[in-house]
């Protein structure tokens, strides 16, 4: 399947916050956003999954605007992860996840027995089934992090946007999202993820977007956009990009500040 984002503009209050923003993302492909604080990632998220209408510009799935579709509709198509999640409520794990099912319930009706299975599955595709019976309040930022992932891919979507899925984690619960992430790209569901850590994205992302100044500025392969010049132009400090070797066959890249 294949999103597209066409020309797509939003005001704030007369401010311009995105500015013919254009891109597609197909099955299978991690498309991870990269910008400043305040350029508009996560508006541009709230734009595609209907949150906010823009001003002016299109989003397609396979063809079909979202405009023709109902909130229901585009539930089941687009899973969404938000940076951080505290319920007011110390619900379950399980049940957390349980509410990415209710885009396929119809009015005043519970979770079925298949509903319960669904969820159970994503659990174990997360590797986290051990947290089912657990308050989602006291589990660890982590763990938390993958049952937010988990109630999103318990709507069965066929793209998964993420709002900087690994603020806040410490370096390890960071390289486990990350991990599952990209099994999840890997299997054939479209990624679009905001980052501020460019490593992540050479490291994980099959494409990079740079959002700066109300405008996609670049789109391309990591490698191709991930450059000091443009991390420097982005961000304001002055960087090097270096060669780094996990084995001497598989050579990275990695972003170093100077």
């Amino acid at each position: 399947m294949k999103l597209e984002v066409n020309n797509i503009s939003y005001r704030y209050e007369q401010r311009p916050i995105l500015n013919n923003v254009s891109f597609s993302l197909n099955s299978g492909e991690m498309l991870s956003l990269l910008g400043p604080n305040g350029t508009g990632k996560t508006t541009l998220f709230k734009v595609i999954l209907g949150l906010l209408k823009a001003e002016k510009g299109n989003i397609l799935i396979d063809g079909t605007d979202l405009k023709t579709m109902s909130r229901a509709k585009i539930a089941g198509l687009i899973g969404y992860v938000p940076q951080n999640h505290i319920p007011p409520f110390a619900f379950k794990v399980t049940d957390v996840i349980l509410m990415g099912r209710t885009a396929h319930l119809k009015a005043f009706s519970s979770p079925s027995q298949r509903d319960l299975e669904i969820a159970l599955e994503v659990m174990d595709i997360l590797k986290i089934g051990y947290l089912k019976d657990k308050l989602y309040t006291e589990i660890s930022g982590g763990e938390r992090q993958l049952v937010l992932i988990a109630r999103a891919l318990a709507q069965k979507p066929k793209f998964l946007i993420m709002d900087e899925p690994t603020s806040n984690l410490d370096f390890g619960n960071q390289i486990k999202v990350l991990k599952h992430i990209k099994h999840l790209s890997d299997h054939g569901l479209a990624i679009l993820i905001s980052t501020h850590h460019p490593d992540h994205a050479l490291r994980y992302a099959t494409k990079v977007a740079l959002l700066n100044n109300t405008h996609l500025q670049h789109i391309g392969r990591p490698e191709e956009m991930i450059t000091e010049k443009n991390m420097s132009d982005i961000y304001g400090v002055d960087v090097r990009i270096a060669d780094a070797f996990i084995t001497q066959e598989r050579p990275v890249k990695v972003c170093l500040s100077v």
